[in-house]
């Protein structure tokens, strides 16, 4: 996506050509108006990425922020993952990840069945298959590690859904 310097989202309406569309305003700037929370946020952030390969780390951001809805956190992590050397191909199919398996790791496959289990709580548990898959694959520091950052990206989802951040402008290394 190209970078703008103004407010305006490209948008193609079907009709074959580049339009721009204003972006919506955010209710409320609420890392300027609770500055103690996003500064504890972001130091468990970065908490929860040690030990983490960046790629994956991303891979996982991504899949919460698509089921979350979060465009800001989808914007960001999928710039993120481009930045860490993750390709566009695999980006784009994590939407369909399930049926696009051959993309993946049996990993990074279980990071992701994971994902969705620590997302989704519609049932009120993590299935023990989907967790048994995960312990399969990661050693046990490795994986609360992961279960921490699939944690504290559900948690950022939740602030940029809420405020409705508005997504376009980030660029990696600028955070």
């Amino acid at each position: 996506m190209t970078t703008h310097t103004d407010d305006r989202i490209p948008t193609d309406h079907g009709t074959g050509t580049v339009g721009y569309a204003p972006a919506h305003t955010p209710r409320l700037a609420w890392a300027e108006q609770a500055p103690e929370v996003f500064k504890a946020m972001v130091r468990l952030d970065a908490a929860a990425r040690k030990g983490l390969d960046p790629k994956l780390l991303e891979l996982v951001k991504v899949r919460a922020s698509q089921i979350n809805r979060c465009a800001l956190c989808v914007d960001m992590h999928s710039k993120d993952a481009l930045a860490a050397g993750e390709s566009v191909e695999r980006i784009v199919q994590l939407s369909a990840w399930e049926e696009s398996e051959h993309f993946y790791t049996e990993r990074e496959l279980a990071a992701l069945a994971l994902t969705e289990a620590v997302t989704v709580l519609t049932d009120g548990f993590v299935p023990d298959a989907v967790y048994e898959r995960a312990a399969a694959h990661f050693e046990e520091a490795e994986l609360a590690q992961l279960i921490a950052a699939i944690t504290v990206i559900n948690a950022w989802n939740r602030f940029g859904v809420t405020c409705r951040l508005v997504p376009g402008h980030y660029q990696p290394g600028h955070k």
